[in-house]
């Protein structure tokens, strides 16, 4: 290269990734060849948007593009210039840890998982407003998810933030008793028509922090997009292995820890998630055993963050 060109290139090159999309674009295409829809769907932006910052990255020959039928597809290319490749290992490690890379990861894999036919499970959703809004966030499959941790049919199992009673239902026919807790009076009021005919799912009012349970009354709990609305998930933790017996198990779906706090602020939730790490050392240290927790693939209509799920046991 003309020396005299060097200072141009590199000032092209720092402009191309000077865009968080354009970094996005990038984390993803070094992982996977990908078409312009996929990336629209991993990203969730308009594909104005994705074809345009293609372009910016293509002329500066950040990627390669393959057709494959009317389909063009792009991934990194492989002749990046040494230069090119320094910035990118620097730009790289310096985004690492951003939760939007956590959420495209997660999507690029249920993408992929698409790609090799796999079928996704849902759960069986309802008809009430909340349900509605729950289904279009977050899918339907993750109550399914809970459900399938638990299961023996001799338990007392504890729906901890209940909301409409569509797990408790779920749950109902499958083991001896559900008792479900909320602590809104509307919900509570939407759960007791939907099991009104169950007559083994029990419904009280109160607080997650402070449950209205004896000590060791359930063999098992479940927490359903709960402890994101609680300022302090800890104390609910700590209550429900209070709440559960020696030997009994508990169940965590929640929100993967993201960056989004407009999302945060118009579904009322006091924070914005839990890393992985994060959710198994709580439970850790609120008296459950052997914690685990991984991330649930995303279903294709979800528009929310990812979630995830957790499973532990209480000594004994």
């Amino acid at each position: 290269m003309d020396p005299r060109a060097a200072p141009d290139a590199l000032l092209a090159r720092m402009g191309g990734l000077a865009d968080p999309t354009r970094l996005r674009l990038l984390h993803l295409l070094e992982r996977q060849e990908l078409g312009v829809a996929e990336l629209c769907q991993v990203l969730r932006l308009p594909q104005s948007t994705v074809s345009r910052h293609l372009k910016v990255l293509s002329d500066q020959r950040w990627l390669a593009l393959r057709r494959q039928g009317p389909a063009r597809l792009y991934r990194m290319a492989e002749g990046v210039d040494a230069g090119a490749r320094r910035l990118w290992r620097l730009a790289r490690a310096e985004t690492e840890g951003w939760p939007a890379l956590r959420q495209d990861r997660l999507r690029l894999e249920r993408r992929l998982a698409e790609r090799r036919g796999e079928a996704a499970s849902f759960f069986a959703g309802a008809a009430a407003d909340w349900d509605r809004l729950r289904a279009e966030l977050y899918g339907r499959s993750f109550g399914l998810a809970a459900l399938l941790a638990l299961l023996p049919e001799s338990w007392v199992v504890a729906d901890l933030g209940c909301g409409t009673g569509a797990l408790a239902a779920a749950l109902a026919p499958q083991v001896a008793r559900v008792v479900g807790v909320d602590q809104s009076p509307a919900m509570l009021r939407a759960a007791r028509r939907r099991t009104a005919s169950l007559g083994n799912v029990e419904l009280r009012r109160g607080a997650l922090e402070a449950l209205p349970l004896a000590d060791r009354s359930c063999d098992a709990a479940v927490l359903v997009l709960a402890l994101t609305y609680l300022a302090d998930p800890a104390a609910a933790v700590r209550e429900a292995a209070r709440a559960v017996r020696p030997g009994g198990r508990l169940a965590v779906v929640d929100l993967v820890r993201h960056d989004d706090e407009a999302f945060r602020r118009r579904l009322g939730q006091a924070g914005l998630g839990f890393e992985p790490e994060g959710l198994v050392a709580l439970l850790a240290a609120s008296g459950w055993h052997s914690p685990t927790c991984r991330p649930l693939p995303p279903e294709p209509e979800a528009r929310g963050p990812a979630l995830l799920l957790a499973r532990a046991s209480r000594p004994g």
